[in-house]
């Protein structure tokens, strides 16, 4: 007789996939950036990030993602993966692109970290900054 995998295990293997796909994404991404393909710098060009400015770029992208997927250093990792992709977003829509890549990786990543650990919205206190 089997039983039904809890729900902590399901929301272990959730989390750890809804973490480390954007993770290995910007992993890619930034990867592609040093390696300077050139459809990555026609890219890259088109948006303003020339030059020393596109390895500045990687070299932000690598350290979120890698501060991302160690347990340990997260939140940090959830931050900078927020401001990267935040960026990102602006830059694609102040050039006339299509904002759902950087979207979609920040929603994952989001979602991936509050299954880990979720807080249940009774506990989200409002300010009463008066």
């Amino acid at each position: 007789m089997t039983t039904a995998p809890s729900t902590s295990i399901v929301r272990n293997i959730a989390s750890n996939i809804l973490i480390y796909l954007p993770g290995v994404a910007l992993l890619a991404s930034s990867i592609t950036k040093f390696a300077h393909l050139p459809a990555i710098v026609s890219q890259m060009t088109a948006l303003g990030f020339a030059g020393p400015k596109l390895t500045i770029v990687a070299v932000l992208e690598l350290a979120s993602a890698v501060l991302f997927m160690v347990p340990k250093t997260r939140s940090y990792g959830l931050l900078l993966v927020s401001a990267y992709l935040g960026g990102a977003i602006a830059a694609q829509l102040g050039h006339g692109q299509p904002p759902a890549p950087p979207a979609l990786l920040l929603a994952l990543a989001w979602t991936g970290t509050w299954l880990r650990k979720p807080v249940p919205a009774a506990k989200v206190q409002a300010c009463n900054c008066n």
